[in-house]
């Protein structure tokens, strides 16, 4: 992309800045859908007609947001030297990346720090970085690729040329040396826990009424019951485990909790961290999102995760992270106004509530665990504010069915190293059709099950306390990143308004 941007600057061609963006959609628009394909599956029970334009909207988002970036290097390129664009355009991308990540129509899937989930060997700094330290990596190791080749057909210096190599050799080896060591040197400290993680199997298109509650619970428990030691702590099951809605002010008399808990009765320290399909009424609108109901109340909906134990104290996380159009309406507080005229037209506005901070559940014993529901696992910083107030491992939950046997699945587990590797926490991941899994405090998958079986996996982890670099301080680099891609936009506009009070 970088030459090609390059050949057209050098070129003669008009409207330079809109052939780029063009070139530079067209690619990326080609990158994403290959990367993300999947995500029409999700949607394909609609109508294969009626999914495809819907799915044009996470094909093209991104592209359309990456490609700006580009435009905007173009529009740097016109007013400074290559060397500061480049600069800019490594800001412009980041700002674009942490933008996709944090606005309302998020899908931070294609940040390019994710893809070294694949090779998770390599970044062991990631505890220290997170993800944009290897969106970083990246363009600074491609820029100074560029630069080397465009130096063989311009009038470079051979003492430049050699310092750019020199330069990408560095960047290169140095990462990675300082990652491969840490991560064979890396030692956990020994303080175990029994975890239990059950996969259901359950055709997610049968849980919704096919298959009654009741039942999909007992498939669990008997799973659970048949690996489960007199000192598991915790039981892991996927997300909307429990697929009957329950009130969470009456949920000590449903029956399905009272299923879950008698369960427990055989393990004096147990917990049972599930998902669950939970509400809660109001007398009044209460929250934003809040809809109305028969009989003058208000009601949210939410996609829980619950800590049930052996005794009254229930703990509840809803879901914040919401899957825009699927589980929110993006942009609901500024549109709060036309809520009304969709709930009398019969529709809602966005199924879901969510809450501002991240949890921690506590066991008895006084183990902490962040509970992670399934589209969340993609936010470091998000799943870092848990640890930060105490948890001591991860519990991500989630149904990858409906993407079927596709990458999509195996992408999803893949990232879950990363939050392994940021937080230096084991991950317990429980997925419905699979694939669950235990990861270890390298994003090591040390035990995992294959897609679409019906199954129960066991593990002693080991608990940390210890908080690294990056659960301390967050998304600093993406968040420095997109205060100098302001600076430098607004650099731009500056420039251009003289350039037109000049002429």
């Amino acid at each position: 992309m970088l030459i090609a941007m390059e050949n057209i600057i050098q070129s003669t061609a008009p409207k330079k800045g809109k052939k780029i963006f063009g070139v530079t959609f067209v690619g990326f628009f080609i990158w994403n859908t290959l990367c993300i394909y999947w995500v029409y599956n999700s949607l394909k029970t609609i109508g294969a007609v009626v999914a495809l334009p819907i799915t044009l909207i996470p094909y093209t988002l991104g592209p359309l947001l990456m490609s700006t970036a580009c435009w905007l290097y173009y529009r740097m390129r016109l007013i400074t030297k290559r060397s500061w664009s480049l600069a800019g355009l490594v800001c412009f991308w980041v700002g674009y990346e942490y933008l996709h990540q944090t606005w309302d129509l998020n899908f931070p899937w294609m940040t390019l720090g994710n893809g070294f989930a694949v090779s998770h060997q390599w970044v062991q700094w990631y505890e220290y970085t997170g993800v944009y330290g290897g969106t970083f990596w990246v363009w600074v190791l491609n820029i100074l690729l560029f630069l080397i080749y465009i130096g063989l057909r311009e009038t470079q210096a051979s003492a430049t040329r050699l310092k750019l190599i020199a330069g990408f050799v560095v960047f290169l080896i140095a990462p990675l040396s300082f990652s491969l060591y840490r991560y064979t040197t890396y030692t956990e400290q020994f303080n175990p826990s029994n975890i239990v993680v059950a996969q259901p199997n359950i055709d997610p298109y049968e849980k919704g009424g096919t298959i009654p509650a009741s039942q999909q619970i007992s498939i669990l428990t008997r799973l659970s019951d048949s690996i489960g030691q007199p000192n598991t702590e915790f039981f892991i099951w996927p997300e909307t485990a429990i697929s009957e809605q329950m009130d969470e002010d009456h949920i000590r008399a449903n029956n399905y909790f009272l299923q879950v808990q008698q369960f427990l009765n055989k393990f004096k320290n147990g917990n049972v961290v599930t998902g669950a399909e939970t509400y809660k009424i109001y007398n009044n609108r209460a929250t934003t999102t809040a809809s109305p109901i028969p009989g003058g109340q208000f009601v949210d909906n939410f996609n829980t995760a619950l800590n049930i134990e052996n005794s009254a104290t229930v703990q509840f996380y809803h879901k914040s992270k919401l899957v825009p159009g699927a589980e929110s309406l993006p942009f609901g507080d500024a549109l709060s106004f036309l809520k009304p005229v969709f709930e009398h037209l019969g529709g809602t506005a966005g199924s879901y509530a969510g809450q501002t901070d991240p949890s921690v559940f506590y066991s008895q014993s006084g183990i902490g665990v962040t509970p992670v529901i399934c589209y969340e696992s993609i936010w470091g910083e998000w799943i870092a504010r848990s640890v930060r107030k105490g948890s001591q491992f991860i519990a991500i939950i989630t149904n990858d069915g409906w993407w079927e046997n596709t990458s999509g699945k195996d992408q999803h587990l893949d990232y879950a190293k990363l939050r392994a590797i940021e937080t230096r926490r084991w991950v317990c991941r429980s997925a419905n059709t699979g694939i669950s899994a235990f990861i270890n405090q390298r994003g090591d998958i040390v035990k995992q099950t294959k897609w679409w079986v019906k199954t129960a996996i066991k593990q002693d982890i080991n608990l940390n306390s210890d908080l690294t670099f990056y659960v301390k301080y967050g998304d600093y680099l993406p968040k420095t990143g997109s205060f100098l891609a302001l600076l430098g936009m607004l650099f731009i506009g500056v420039r251009v308004r003289l350039k037109r009070k000049v002429a």
